[in-house]
């Protein structure tokens, strides 16, 4: 069961981008389908990217010049397992392999001379972070049943920003063209610990 705001904020984003026609829709995700994936790899869908997910699942848009990602929507009932892991794993390989480059953090204390040392004692730091769910290429929500909101973040690495006060909005900013001004009321607050440090 999800919470009744989840399910109006999925399914208004859902409805928004068939709207804006810019990608193919297949039919949603079925309870089972939510059941093997979340098994298979991990996880819990937010209410919101459930409810979204459920109503239409985004698959293909037409290939334009420039996009450096050749499959953006996880394509969950038959993507290739393999592609959605590492799918799923971006936000901690890249950090990782920004780790492999210099960054570091404070709070993992001193950095060992060692990079191959620095990068696995990162590994074993970022094994408990709260997991982060692709939504579309570099864009991620939170993972969570029950919760529902989370601004949607582009992550790579530690360079990370707002894409979206929410699942409905981040639509809007990434698919609508020309892409609306924002206002100054726009401040999205993001709600995941560890990832919002770097914000």
């Amino acid at each position: 069961m999800i919470s009744k705001e989840g399910l109006r904020l999925g399914v208004q984003a859902a409805r928004r981008l068939a709207e804006l026609d810019c990608c193919e829709i297949e039919r949603g995700l079925s309870e089972v389908e939510f059941a093997r994936i979340e098994q298979e790899y991990g996880f819990e869908f937010a209410d919101d990217h459930r409810a979204f997910l459920a109503a239409g699942l985004p698959v293909r848009q037409p290939w334009e010049e420039g996009q450096t990602w050749e499959n953006p929507w996880p394509d969950w009932r038959n993507g290739d397992p393999e592609a959605l892991r590492e799918h799923v794993a971006w936000p901690v390989d890249y950090l990782l392999w920004d780790v492999q480059h210099g960054h570091w953090r404070s709070s993992w204390g001193e950095r060992p001379s060692d990079v191959l040392e620095a990068v696995e004692t990162a590994r074993l730091r970022l094994a408990d972070v709260p997991r982060m769910v692709p939504l579309y290429a570099h864009r991620f929500l939170p993972a969570g049943r029950g919760t529902h909101g989370h601004p949607v973040l582009s992550m790579r690495g530690w360079d990370i920003i707002y894409y979206g006060t929410d699942l409905a909005d981040y639509i809007t900013q990434e698919f609508q063209e020309p892409r609306p001004e924002r206002d100054e009321e726009w401040q999205p607050y993001a709600t995941v610990p560890f990832w919002r440090d770097y914000l």
